[in-house]
């Protein structure tokens, strides 16, 4: 089975030596998303703001990627402070429905850019 990478200017460039998400098959895997808005590549403020942009930024990948955050069947999400979690899944209602997605929530120490939250995601298109 071949790869094909997926890129949109629709969220941030990568900032490292990764793509935005690849495809082999039915199956995209979409690298983890920060909140920096992709026309400035500038992180957003608070940890309000950088949920919903982590949540914007995967659904235009996932949308790049010829699918929706419909078709995302795993979601890992990173949090600076677990004391957020419940934020997270305020707007993730907003974002997702039924049925949702497998989950995990890891608490870490720190994120790239200073990030407080980060998340990333596999989706099926078969």
């Amino acid at each position: 089975m071949s790869k094909t990478i997926i890129a949109t200017p629709h969220a941030p460039a990568a900032i490292g030596t990764y793509s935005q998400a690849v495809r082999v098959g039915d199956t995209v895997y979409l690298s983890g998303q920060i909140g920096l808005d992709p026309a400035s590549m500038q992180m957003v403020d608070g940890i309000d703001a950088q949920i919903v942009r982590v949540f914007d930024n995967l659904k235009a990948v996932a949308e790049a990627a010829g699918g929706s955050l419909a078709d995302v069947v795993k979601l890992n999400v990173f949090l600076t402070d677990l004391g957020n979690f419940a934020k997270v899944n305020e707007t993730m209602a907003k974002y997702f429905s039924e049925p949702f997605p497998a989950r995990a929530a890891v608490g870490v120490k720190e994120l790239p850019r200073g990030a407080l939250v980060e998340a990333d995601a596999v989706m099926y298109l078969g």
